[in-house]
């Protein structure tokens, strides 16, 4: 038995910030071989934005390894809690959602969390199941187990109060609510990236007030974003989307830098710690190129998102467009029709934005000023310039190295 706990320990410990116990783990895990019972494994994922990106991942892989090792992951859909908003992390009171927003980023969450997890083996539940259903009676009961200098403790509110920054006593619920969700679901493990740590551990104290084993908490490491300095956001622009084409998430991960691509093969692949050592101490010795690392890393997070043919055609279609400097074999279409056209003719600028290649004409214009818009082989280098239409009828327009346009002329 003592084997089969190292084995799964080994996989369980690989890639995580921290695990709070490391000995109460272990007797679940011992306990569960015994009775042969697996382990609950909780996940909570407010639907605050219709799309996760790579960094979500890290802590959806780490419950699929759970998965794979034959226990129970339990995705917890936070409805509920997403109205109040996570204060974790924030300065600032968070925007609060309505109910349809929620519903409909709760759809997406489902489809793209199943990118990388097993749904035959995935119970998802809506917090809004017991949640929705306390009444003022329970949620006074709950405030009383914790005090206002416990709340403090935590990191961002404290800063807020030293800084008289407001907080409002819905963010105070949002912890206590989340730690109800361990309760609701009897979690013996609860997973969450290394910024949810107080949420996490207040689960195991209300666990305890409710005569419940308290659960094992595991915290993941905060993804760097492609830039390798800030953390991965969609607001910064520096994230890799999981529904983006494969080509683009190769691009992507071919252009961030080498210091981070070991952590990435850590926490957005499943190799075992063995496998990445090996390929970290090959680059370290020359005897494998970074660049070919990354490709391989490209194709393996393409790989659990899709499947191996897309991202055979993903590294093809980065040959082709990087190494044989061309553009990819199927480029998105432009049509162009009579109210786009005037005199003949089509200000560069507006292509750039009717074509989807800009969101907006001042950032056509930067673009152009950049030096990163090509039409066929030219450079475009005046943002003023006006296309004759007959001239870029059937031609490529591209930005940057890997968005591309195809121009057609509806006549």
């Amino acid at each position: 038995m003592e084997r089969d706990i190292e084995k799964q320990l080994k996989v369980i410990l690989q890639g995580t910030e921290d695990v709070l116990l490391l000995d109460e783990l272990k007797e679940k895990l011992r306990e569960s071989i015994d009775k042969k019972k697996p382990l609950r494994v909780k996940l909570g994922l407010d639907p605050t934005a219709p799309d996760i990106h790579l960094g979500h991942t890290v802590v959806l892989n780490k419950l699929r390894q759970f998965q794979d090792l034959g226990h129970k992951a339990i995705l917890i859909i936070g409805d509920y809690t997403a109205r109040i908003g996570d204060p974790s992390g924030r300065s600032t009171i968070r925007p609060r959602l309505s109910a349809g927003e929620i519903k409909e980023n709760a759809k997406t969450y489902m489809e793209q969390a199943f990118k990388i997890l097993d749904p035959e083996r995935t119970e998802i539940v809506e917090n809004s199941r017991w949640l929705g259903s306390l009444k003022l009676e329970d949620i006074l009961s709950l405030t009383s187990k914790f005090t206002v200098a416990r709340m403090l403790e935590r990191e961002d509110f404290k800063k807020r109060f030293q800084g008289n920054i407001p907080i409002t006593l819905m963010e105070f619920l949002y912890p206590i609510m989340q730690a109800y969700d361990s309760v609701a679901i009897k979690a013996d493990v609860e997973l969450g990236g290394t910024d949810q740590r107080f949420n996490l551990l207040m689960g195991r104290e209300l666990q305890k007030e409710f005569s419940q084993p308290p659960q094992t908490a595991i915290t993941m490491p905060i993804l760097v974003g492609i830039d390798g300095v800030e953390k991965m956001s969609k607001s910064l622009g520096n994230y890799i989307g999981v529904t983006e084409p494969p080509e683009e998430i190769f691009g992507k991960i071919m252009s961030i830098p080498d210091n981070i691509m070991i952590d990435y093969y850590k926490l957005l692949t499943r190799l075992s710690n063995e496998e990445i050592k090996k390929i970290e101490c090959e680059i370290k010795e020359g005897k494998l190129n970074p660049s070919i690392a990354k490709r391989n890393l490209a194709k393996i997070i393409i790989e659990n998102l899709y499947n191996k043919d897309d991202a055979e055609k993903a590294e093809q279609t980065f040959n082709r467009i990087f190494k044989q400097k061309k553009a990819p074999d199927e480029v998105k279409e432009c049509v162009l029709s009579g109210k786009d056209i005037k005199d003949g003719k089509i200000w560069i600028v507006k292509l750039l934005v009717d074509s989807g290649l800009a969101d907006s004409n001042s950032q056509a214009r930067r673009l152009i000023e950049q030096g990163a818009v090509k039409v066929g082989e030219d450079k475009i280098e005046n943002p003023n310039l006006e296309l004759n239409i007959e001239d870029i009828d059937q031609k490529i327009i591209q930005k940057g190295k890997r968005h591309f346009r195809k121009i057609l002329i509806q006549r």
